[in-house]
């Protein structure tokens, strides 16, 4: 059976994937803190990137999430009118 996908709810979409970088980012993030943590630092002035800027970036990739997804569906929704979305083929599992 194939059917069309014609319209995603850009905010339901949002904080789906909100969720999903939030969770997924901590496979970076775990880590980097490790790898910083017990990295010996250069001496003198310079940028230094500790643990806790780290532990601040799922947060970041989540708000990336809610605000860049939405977006992305809000632009796939006006192409779909135009192009007729995407088509997806639908079984029926036994």
């Amino acid at each position: 059976m194939t059917k069309r996908l014609t319209r995603i709810a850009p905010w339901q979409a949002g904080k789906l994937f909100a969720l999903i970088y939030f969770a997924t980012s901590f496979i970076f993030v775990i880590p980097m803190a490790l790898i910083t943590s017990f990295a010996p630092m250069p001496p003198g002035p310079g940028p230094k990137i500790g643990p806790g800027i780290l532990m601040l970036m799922p947060f970041l990739y989540g708000l990336a999430g809610l605000i860049f997804v939405p977006i992305g569906c809000g632009i796939y929704n006006l192409a779909a009118k135009f192009a007729g979305g995407l088509q997806v083929t639908v079984t029926d599992s036994a």
